[in-house]
């Protein structure tokens, strides 16, 4: 069996929020940035004062403050959809890092609470403000199993959108083929 690579092992590290607060697209991009020295330790809010230790830890280096210009820890919340409010617009689904939002076009939509990392990030899209960030109706410890489960969550979505750009481009291959035919059948 490998050893674990530092970045995977950073990784293993980091709340698993997906939230971009540190400035990188994921969690595992920000582990990754650590480890060649790109990124500090200290740049994310939800992993908070003991991300930070554990970091150091694992990398023989002195903790420090949570830089500032990343955010503040914070409790962890959830998104709620104030549901009279949603017009079914579907801009909040693709942002979700883990599919915590249910909800189809010109329906409401909802946030699987259980499922929610409180990434923060289906705010911004929301044409209609009806997204809050709150403390979760059923409050529990956003520990590694917490974690290990959004990881998985977020490279399952990963994986389907690959797949899903992968099906795309192979129609489009193939309708290019299907005119490039008739072109040549028409010039017959």
């Amino acid at each position: 069996m490998t050893q674990p690579s530092v970045a995977d092992q950073i990784d293993a590290l980091l709340p698993q929020t997906q939230c971009t607060k540190c400035g990188y697209t994921g969690c595992h991009p920000y582990a990754e940035a650590i480890a060649v020295g790109e990124a500090d330790i200290n740049q994310c809010p939800p992993g908070g004062a003991a991300g930070i230790a554990k970091l150091a830890e694992l990398l023989g280096i002195e903790p420090k403050p949570l830089n500032p210009d990343y955010g503040t820890e914070q409790p962890r919340k959830v998104a709620v959809i104030i549901e009279q409010d949603c017009i079914g617009c579907t801009k909040c689904l693709p942002p979700c890092p883990v599919d915590a939002i249910l909800g189809a076009n010109k329906h409401m939509h909802t946030v699987i609470e259980a499922e929610c990392t409180g990434c923060e990030l289906c705010i911004a899209p929301c044409p209609v403000n009806c997204i809050v960030m709150q403390e979760p109706l059923h409050p529990f410890n956003w520990d590694r199993q917490a974690a290990d489960h959004a990881r998985r969550r977020h490279q399952a979505k990963q994986l389907r959108l690959a797949k899903q750009e992968q099906e795309k481009a192979e129609r489009l291959r193939r309708q290019k083929e299907m005119l490039a035919k008739l072109k040549t059948k028409n010039r017959d």
